[in-house]
Protein backbone atom coordinates (compact mmCIF):
# COMPACT_ATOMS: atom_id res chain seq x y z
CA UNK A 1 0.00 0.00 0.00
CA UNK A 2 1.27 3.43 -0.90
CA UNK A 3 1.69 5.84 1.96
CA UNK A 4 0.71 9.51 1.89
CA UNK A 5 4.39 10.42 1.70
CA UNK A 6 4.83 8.25 -1.44
CA UNK A 7 1.88 9.96 -3.16
CA UNK A 8 3.23 13.39 -2.20
CA UNK A 9 6.62 12.57 -3.75
CA UNK A 10 4.97 11.34 -6.98
CA UNK A 11 2.80 14.45 -7.31
CA UNK A 12 5.76 16.73 -6.66
CA UNK A 13 7.83 14.90 -9.26
CA UNK A 14 5.06 15.17 -11.88
CA UNK A 15 4.58 18.88 -11.23
CA UNK A 16 8.31 19.47 -11.53
CA UNK A 17 8.38 17.62 -14.87
CA UNK A 18 5.43 19.62 -16.28
CA UNK A 19 6.95 22.92 -15.13
CA UNK A 20 10.30 21.97 -16.67
CA UNK A 21 8.70 21.15 -20.02
CA UNK A 22 6.73 24.42 -20.03
CA UNK A 23 9.85 26.42 -19.28
CA UNK A 24 11.75 24.64 -22.06
CA UNK A 25 9.03 25.60 -24.56
CA UNK A 26 9.17 29.30 -23.58
CA UNK A 27 12.93 29.66 -23.64
CA UNK A 28 14.78 29.92 -27.00
CA UNK A 29 16.97 27.08 -28.06
CA UNK A 30 20.64 27.78 -27.30
CA UNK A 31 21.62 27.33 -30.96
CA UNK A 32 18.85 29.71 -32.07
CA UNK A 33 19.87 32.29 -29.50
CA UNK A 34 23.44 32.33 -30.82
CA UNK A 35 22.50 32.39 -34.52
CA UNK A 36 22.92 35.82 -36.15
CA UNK A 37 19.71 37.50 -37.38
CA UNK A 38 18.94 37.02 -41.05
CA UNK A 39 19.53 40.15 -43.13
CA UNK A 40 16.46 41.92 -44.47
CA UNK A 41 16.70 42.23 -48.25
CA UNK A 42 14.91 45.31 -49.51
CA UNK A 43 15.22 46.00 -53.25
CA UNK A 44 13.37 49.30 -53.22
CA UNK A 45 14.75 51.66 -50.60
CA UNK A 46 12.35 54.24 -49.25
CA UNK A 47 14.87 57.06 -49.29
CA UNK A 48 13.56 60.36 -50.56
CA UNK A 49 15.60 63.21 -52.00
CA UNK A 50 17.32 65.22 -49.31
CA UNK A 51 17.41 68.95 -50.07
CA UNK A 52 20.31 70.64 -48.30
CA UNK A 53 22.49 67.56 -47.98
CA UNK A 54 26.03 68.33 -49.15
CA UNK A 55 27.96 66.10 -51.54
CA UNK A 56 30.94 67.45 -53.47
CA UNK A 57 31.51 67.09 -57.18
CA UNK A 58 34.56 64.89 -56.54
CA UNK A 59 32.44 61.99 -55.26
CA UNK A 60 32.73 58.92 -57.50
CA UNK A 61 32.03 55.22 -57.11
CA UNK A 62 35.63 54.01 -56.93
CA UNK A 63 35.24 50.32 -56.09
CA UNK A 64 32.89 47.44 -56.81
CA UNK A 65 30.61 46.72 -59.76
CA UNK A 66 29.25 50.28 -59.95
CA UNK A 67 32.63 51.89 -60.47
CA UNK A 68 33.06 53.60 -63.86
CA UNK A 69 34.90 51.23 -66.22
CA UNK A 70 35.26 50.07 -69.81
CA UNK A 71 33.49 46.74 -70.36
CA UNK A 72 32.66 44.32 -73.16
CA UNK A 73 29.31 45.37 -74.61
CA UNK A 74 27.82 43.86 -77.74
CA UNK A 75 25.37 46.25 -79.40
CA UNK A 76 24.09 47.34 -82.78
CA UNK A 77 23.89 50.93 -81.57
CA UNK A 78 26.30 53.48 -83.02
CA UNK A 79 29.23 54.75 -80.95
CA UNK A 80 28.13 57.64 -78.77
CA UNK A 81 24.72 56.13 -78.02
CA UNK A 82 23.80 55.93 -74.36
CA UNK A 83 22.06 52.68 -73.40
CA UNK A 84 20.46 52.46 -69.97
CA UNK A 85 19.61 49.06 -68.50
CA UNK A 86 17.22 49.66 -65.63
CA UNK A 87 17.31 46.08 -64.33
CA UNK A 88 21.12 46.00 -64.32
CA UNK A 89 21.52 49.47 -62.73
CA UNK A 90 24.02 50.47 -65.43
CA UNK A 91 24.31 53.10 -68.16
CA UNK A 92 26.51 52.18 -71.14
CA UNK A 93 28.09 54.78 -73.38
CA UNK A 94 28.79 52.81 -76.56
CA UNK A 95 32.40 53.10 -77.75
CA UNK A 96 32.40 50.71 -80.73
CA UNK A 97 34.38 47.48 -81.18
CA UNK A 98 32.05 45.78 -78.67
CA UNK A 99 33.14 48.08 -75.87
CA UNK A 100 31.29 50.60 -73.72
CA UNK A 101 32.04 52.91 -70.84
CA UNK A 102 29.82 51.70 -68.01
CA UNK A 103 28.46 53.80 -65.15
CA UNK A 104 26.61 52.62 -62.06
CA UNK A 105 23.25 54.33 -61.69
CA UNK A 106 20.23 54.61 -59.42
CA UNK A 107 16.89 54.03 -61.13
CA UNK A 108 13.16 54.49 -60.61
CA UNK A 109 11.53 52.50 -57.85
CA UNK A 110 8.75 50.01 -58.58
CA UNK A 111 5.94 51.70 -60.45
CA UNK A 112 8.19 54.48 -61.75
CA UNK A 113 10.38 52.55 -64.20
CA UNK A 114 9.99 53.12 -67.90
CA UNK A 115 11.58 52.31 -71.25
CA UNK A 116 11.81 54.04 -74.59
CA UNK A 117 13.92 56.00 -77.05
CA UNK A 118 14.71 59.66 -76.36
CA UNK A 119 17.44 62.19 -77.07
CA UNK A 120 19.34 64.58 -74.85
CA UNK A 121 17.40 67.81 -75.29
CA UNK A 122 19.16 70.01 -72.76
CA UNK A 123 22.25 70.06 -70.53
CA UNK A 124 22.80 72.00 -67.33
CA UNK A 125 25.61 72.45 -64.81
CA UNK A 126 24.51 72.55 -61.17
CA UNK A 127 20.86 72.62 -62.31
CA UNK A 128 18.01 74.19 -60.38
CA UNK A 129 15.43 71.79 -59.00
CA UNK A 130 11.71 72.22 -59.60
CA UNK A 131 9.89 69.07 -58.45
CA UNK A 132 7.06 68.32 -60.91
CA UNK A 133 3.45 68.54 -59.65
CA UNK A 134 3.18 64.76 -59.49
CA UNK A 135 6.10 64.62 -57.05
CA UNK A 136 4.72 67.50 -54.98
CA UNK A 137 1.40 65.65 -54.70
CA UNK A 138 3.22 62.59 -53.31
CA UNK A 139 5.66 64.54 -51.13
CA UNK A 140 4.04 67.90 -50.26
CA UNK A 141 6.88 68.79 -47.89
CA UNK A 142 9.33 69.23 -50.80
CA UNK A 143 10.36 72.76 -51.81
CA UNK A 144 8.77 74.16 -54.97
CA UNK A 145 12.14 75.47 -56.13
CA UNK A 146 15.77 75.04 -55.11
CA UNK A 147 18.68 76.82 -56.77
CA UNK A 148 21.50 74.67 -58.09
CA UNK A 149 24.43 73.94 -55.82
CA UNK A 150 26.12 71.28 -53.69
CA UNK A 151 23.02 70.83 -51.50
CA UNK A 152 20.67 70.33 -54.46
CA UNK A 153 19.30 66.78 -55.01
CA UNK A 154 19.91 67.20 -58.77
CA UNK A 155 23.64 67.13 -58.16
CA UNK A 156 26.41 68.60 -60.28
CA UNK A 157 25.05 68.03 -63.79
CA UNK A 158 21.81 67.11 -65.58
CA UNK A 159 20.97 65.72 -69.00
CA UNK A 160 17.31 66.31 -69.88
CA UNK A 161 15.62 63.53 -71.85
CA UNK A 162 13.46 64.71 -74.74
CA UNK A 163 10.19 66.34 -73.71
CA UNK A 164 9.77 64.07 -70.67
CA UNK A 165 10.13 65.12 -67.02
CA UNK A 166 12.95 62.61 -66.63
CA UNK A 167 16.64 63.39 -66.44
CA UNK A 168 20.03 61.83 -65.97
CA UNK A 169 21.54 63.77 -63.11
CA UNK A 170 23.91 63.74 -60.18
CA UNK A 171 22.94 63.14 -56.59
CA UNK A 172 23.82 64.25 -53.09
CA UNK A 173 23.17 60.65 -51.99
CA UNK A 174 25.91 58.57 -53.70
CA UNK A 175 25.09 55.61 -51.44
CA UNK A 176 21.86 55.13 -53.41
CA UNK A 177 23.69 54.19 -56.63
CA UNK A 178 22.68 50.67 -57.62
CA UNK A 179 19.24 50.91 -56.01
CA UNK A 180 15.71 51.56 -57.25
CA UNK A 181 14.58 54.64 -55.35
CA UNK A 182 13.86 57.55 -57.69
CA UNK A 183 10.67 58.80 -59.32
CA UNK A 184 11.90 57.75 -62.77
CA UNK A 185 15.10 59.74 -63.21
CA UNK A 186 18.53 58.14 -63.47
CA UNK A 187 21.13 59.31 -60.97
CA UNK A 188 24.91 59.01 -60.93
CA UNK A 189 27.50 60.01 -58.36
CA UNK A 190 28.53 63.62 -59.01
CA UNK A 191 32.00 62.74 -60.26
CA UNK A 192 30.54 60.23 -62.70
CA UNK A 193 27.80 62.49 -64.04
CA UNK A 194 30.41 65.21 -64.67
CA UNK A 195 32.42 62.71 -66.71
CA UNK A 196 29.34 61.59 -68.66
CA UNK A 197 28.21 65.20 -69.20
CA UNK A 198 31.49 66.03 -70.93
CA UNK A 199 31.18 63.03 -73.27
CA UNK A 200 27.51 63.39 -74.28
CA UNK A 201 26.50 66.25 -76.64
CA UNK A 202 23.01 67.58 -77.26
CA UNK A 203 20.97 65.30 -79.48
CA UNK A 204 22.62 62.12 -78.19
CA UNK A 205 20.40 59.06 -78.63
CA UNK A 206 19.39 57.49 -75.32
CA UNK A 207 17.92 53.97 -75.26
CA UNK A 208 16.20 53.03 -72.00
CA UNK A 209 15.61 49.30 -71.52
CA UNK A 210 14.19 47.41 -68.55
CA UNK A 211 15.35 43.96 -69.65
CA UNK A 212 18.95 42.74 -69.34
CA UNK A 213 19.41 41.91 -73.03
CA UNK A 214 19.41 43.99 -76.20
Amino acid sequence: MRTRDDRTVQVSTALALVFGLSLAVCLPDAADAQAPPKPVIQETLEIGDEPGRISTEEVVIADGPYARQVVFFRSNEAPGTLVIHTSERFAYLVQGNNRALRYGIGVGREGFQWSGLVRVSRKAEWPDWRPPPEMIARQPYLPRFMAGGPGNPMGARALYLGSTVFRIHGTNQPETIGHAISSGCFRLANGDVIDLYARVPLGTKVVVRQGPSL
